[in-house]
């Protein structure tokens, strides 16, 4: 089983390239946005506390998004593994990510970073609010804040990984084509 983790700031292309990374290499997408917007939609109190935090820009507690996971790696089947979208987003979570998979002997192939710069961030979020309609993109002071919590969580994972021998960047910058077979170039090497 393969367990490949997409890697990059908001509005770098996760999510437009997820989709086409899953088919071709036969993965389970495992969103932890989608699975939380979806708790979300539920209206259980998992979802109501979900929702306070993400549209306050901060995280939602480790224990729940592990939990959400470790379910979707024990349930799906017929599939080559798993492109994780969104998690994991701290060193604590790469960790706890690591011991989860280490239970079953397994372990992380790759993380695929798509790398773009704070300029074109904003840019793409400010796009994706006007076609999507989301709430979370549509207050720069929202999308700041994500951008830094990203910053100053998030980018510690690179030199895990990177101590790991598992980080791979992608130069996120172009077209969606160019970008996608970038990324296939990359995954093709697994």
């Amino acid at each position: 089983m393969k367990y490949f983790i997409l890697f990059g700031p908001p509005g770098a292309g996760k999510g437009t390239q997820a989709t086409a990374m899953v088919e071709k290499f036969n993965l389970c997408h495992i969103s932890t946005g989608e699975l939380l917007r979806n708790e979300i939609a539920s209206g259980s109190e998992l979802g109501k506390q979900a929702k306070a935090l993400i549209e306050s820009g901060s995280l939602v507690p480790d224990e729940v998004v592990e939990g959400m996971i470790e379910n979707k790696f024990r349930t799906v089947r017929n599939v080559e593994g798993f492109l994780l979208d969104g998690f994991p987003r701290t060193i604590a979570q790469a960790e706890s990510l690591d011991q989860m998979l280490a239970k079953t002997g397994e372990s992380v192939t790759s993380v695929v970073s798509i790398m773009i710069p704070d300029s074109l961030i904003m840019e793409r979020i400010r796009h994706r609010a006007s076609i999507e309609g989301r709430a979370d993109d549509a207050s720069e002071e929202i999308v700041n804040n994500r951008i830094k919590t990203y910053h100053e969580k998030t980018e510690p994972l690179i030199e895990f990984y990177k101590k790991a021998g598992k980080y791979a960047e992608v130069d996120g910058t172009g077209n969606i084509e160019e970008v996608r077979t970038r990324i296939f170039d990359l995954m093709n090497k697994f």
